[in-house]
């Protein structure tokens, strides 16, 4: 499923609903879980910088049972936070 993105300020953004859509394709392995490598390799695909520490930052912001690792429960959490980081009320930027 292709995800169509805005371009907010010149910059690829989606709303959180798109966001929480995108974030389930990343799970690699198929185990119903992004790990912090999972999201690494999605910011480091879409051209984002410091990678690892994102990736690490992001399972942190979101991993409210501290399993290391986001699950369905959690994507919320994730969006709520990517969407802080990217600065902007109705859009993630990535």
């Amino acid at each position: 499923m292709a995800i169509k993105s805005a371009i907010v300020d010149g910059k690829h953004g989606m709303t959180m609903e798109q966001f929480k859509i995108w974030i389930k394709t990343l799970d690699v392995d198929k185990n119903g879980k992004i790990s912090k490598d999972e999201l690494s390799d999605a910011v480091r695909g879409n051209g984002g910088w410091f990678a690892g520490w994102k990736g690490k930052r992001g399972i942190r912001s979101a991993d409210s049972n501290g399993d290391g690792v986001i699950d369905e429960s959690e994507i919320d959490m994730l969006a709520a936070f990517a969407q802080k980081a990217s600065g902007y009320q109705n859009y993630i930027i990535m």
